[in-house]
């Protein structure tokens, strides 16, 4: 059987990673061919398009790079023909999958859906469009069934696959001397996975080390980026420092391929907005939530999304679990007051305690399987 599979980003590469495998245990002669990543590649996909050169976030720049994107909307569409795959599953990225959807439909390829689109938060008017051209829906998030109820379209709520990926997971032994790390608590530093967010992010998380010298900060290096690249912004962040006349920042560690085995040791976090939040509430890790994009992008989005949070965390709990640092409110006087309070006292405790009730709301273990 074969299987044409997208994801657009880190976190999609990982869960139809480990889709394609629970695939392979049902049946043997499974064919996949995707745009995906490192894990998707692995687990025995034929790679035509890595998530690192289709990763645009914010309005503007999706525009400066629409023709980019489109060129790749035209190109997976050519090979999707030429491949001819029994199935065609697509894994979030909205943007570009629903336009694919809509086009396999008219085509007579039948559409899986795998991790709906967040059209709950800024476009429900959509649900029409995936209700034409989607086959089967299979949704991760307790109220997506609930919403599509709404519009009497029937979806499936599998449970979410991160569920799988920290069960039974137990810490690395020899983590801090395999890279090489002081015998200090850890705060980690999660700036995301595409380069508009760490470069827009990782300059003021980094403004806390001095602020907090009993605890060393770790970088958790996307898998998409080099070493060097996290090279070249340390050293472009110490020159300003230089140029300003204070100390630069020495020695920061990063560490790509091991977010798991970090958040595992870490007392705290600061993390991007994202999947990340939930990757770290369920590491049972007490986390600030920061997110800061271009003044045109986050004025677009403040008017068209319809959501009181930003964090899945939030989201699901539908409440202010963990604190969002957003635009102007992510600033070194504010990281600095919220990460006081998760790593000591009442504040601590209350976050990992509903980080328990998130984990229960979330379903069982076994998401790729069912």
């Amino acid at each position: 059987m074969k299987f044409y599979i997208i994801a657009g980003e880190a976190s999609g590469d990982l869960h139809g990673s480990n889709l394609m495998k629970a695939l392979k245990r049902e049946k043997e002669n499974m064919d996949f061919r995707v745009w995906g990543g490192d894990l998707m590649q692995q687990a025995g996909g034929a790679l035509v398009k890595h998530y690192r050169d289709l990763a645009f976030m914010g309005f503007v720049e999706v525009v400066q790079n629409l023709r980019t994107i489109l060129n790749n909307i035209e190109f997976c569409k050519k090979d999707i023909l030429k491949y001819q795959p029994d199935v065609l599953v697509l894994i979030d990225y909205p943007g570009f999958n629903l336009r694919i959807a809509k086009w396999a439909k008219e085509n007579n390829i039948r559409v899986f859906y795998y991790i709906s689109p967040q059209i709950w938060a800024w476009n429900s008017r959509r649900v029409h469009g995936i209700k034409a051209t989607v086959d089967r829906m299979f949704v991760i998030l307790p109220f997506e069934k609930d919403f599509y109820k709404k519009y009497d379209y029937k979806v499936d709520f599998v449970g979410h696959p991160l569920l799988d990926v920290v069960h039974n997971r137990k810490k690395n032994p020899d983590f801090y001397h395999i890279n090489n790390l002081k015998n200090k608590s850890i705060i980690a530093l999660l700036p995301g996975s595409r380069r508009q967010e760490i470069e827009g992010m990782l300059e003021t998380m980094l403004e806390m080390i001095p602020l907090f010298p009993d605890y060393q900060f770790v970088i958790a290096g996307a898998p998409s980026m080099s070493q060097s690249y996290y090279d070249e912004i340390i050293i472009s962040i110490n020159e300003k420092k230089v140029l300003k006349g204070q100390k630069p920042i020495l020695g920061i560690p990063v560490i790509s391929g091991q977010t798991y085995d970090l958040l595992l040791e870490a007392k705290a976090a600061l993390v991007t907005s994202g999947t990340a939040t939930l990757e770290t509430a369920l590491f049972k890790v007490p986390q600030v939530v920061c997110y800061k994009g271009s003044p045109i992008s986050y004025q677009i989005a403040k008017r068209i999304v319809n959501v009181k949070y930003i964090s899945l965390v939030n989201l699901i709990m539908d409440a202010p679990v963990v604190k969002e640092l957003i635009q102007a409110e992510f600033n070194i006087k504010n990281i600095e007051i919220e990460l006081n309070k998760i790593l000591k006292g009442e504040d601590r405790k209350k976050q990992i305690q509903n980080y328990n009730i998130l984990a229960a709301q979330l379903g069982s273990a076994g998401a790729s399987e069912k």
